[in-house]
């Protein structure tokens, strides 16, 4: 199987720094019969939510295996960097990762709210939970997805990496079909655009750069509160 990417982040239209990272870096395409994607979006103010999210990055670029080592080492060297610099004690990133294969296997692993969707014949579903208070409230049903849009807690994280020397890893295992198109992106995208929205620009745009570019120019036409990052993943 062949894959052809694009990865775009963009600081939005109100932050004035970019705190996410993506894998492949953000403005690059290609394509290949196999690809380590990512997107991380950093927290703890500017300086220490760009290192979490780069040194995480970094590190699952640098390191081998599947998703749950590469996102445990990216854990420890996020740790390691607080350590070293106590001003930046308490950063962390999200991380949605993912691992395409020849064979059209996809392993996903992911830790905090950035997201990974797959669509599939037209119709678009999310492959990640999110760790936040507000996304495990809505998986145990004691809240509704209106509740959840305007909840004070809704960014409120209860997983990240970097945080705790031992970080724990969401991993799911997909087959990809010819056709099937892979997104990965950060809050800045689900923040501000509705799943039907998402979709539509996935099914109507043909290629991940125009699919990418038209996802971020739609997040900062409604708002663009935060920083905007995608990785668009095509499988042919």
């Amino acid at each position: 199987m062949k894959f052809t990417w694009a990865a775009r982040s963009d600081t939005g239209r109100v932050r004035d720094h970019n705190e996410d990272a993506t894998l492949p870096a953000a403005g690059t395409s290609g394509s290949g019969d196999h690809l380590v994607a990512a997107v991380a979006d950093g927290m703890g103010g500017a300086a220490g939510g760009e290192i979490a999210s780069t040194t995480a990055i970094a590190t699952i670029a640098a390191v081998s295996g599947e998703v749950a080592i590469r996102i445990e080492a990216a854990n420890l060297a996020v740790v390691e960097a607080a350590a070293q610099r106590p001003r930046l004690k308490g950063m962390g990133t999200t991380v949605t990762l993912g691992l395409f294969h020849t064979d059209g296997r996809l392993q996903i692993g992911h830790v905090g709210d950035s997201r990974a969707y797959l669509l599939r014949g037209g119709s678009l579903s999310q492959i990640s939970t999110d760790h936040s208070f507000v996304g495990e409230m809505l998986t145990a049903g004691r809240m509704t997805e209106a509740e959840a849009e305007v909840h004070p807690y809704r960014s409120v994280l209860t997983r990240a990496v970097g945080l705790e020397p031992a970080v724990d890893i969401d991993v799911t295992n997909l087959v990809l079909a010819a056709g099937d198109r892979i997104l990965l992106c950060s809050d800045g995208i689900t923040a501000m655009l509705e799943d039907d929205e998402i979709q539509a620009t996935l099914t109507t745009e043909a290629g991940p750069e125009r699919a990418a570019d038209a996802l971020v120019t739609a997040a900062n036409a409604a708002g663009g509160i935060d920083n905007i990052s995608v990785v668009i993943v095509d499988a042919g």
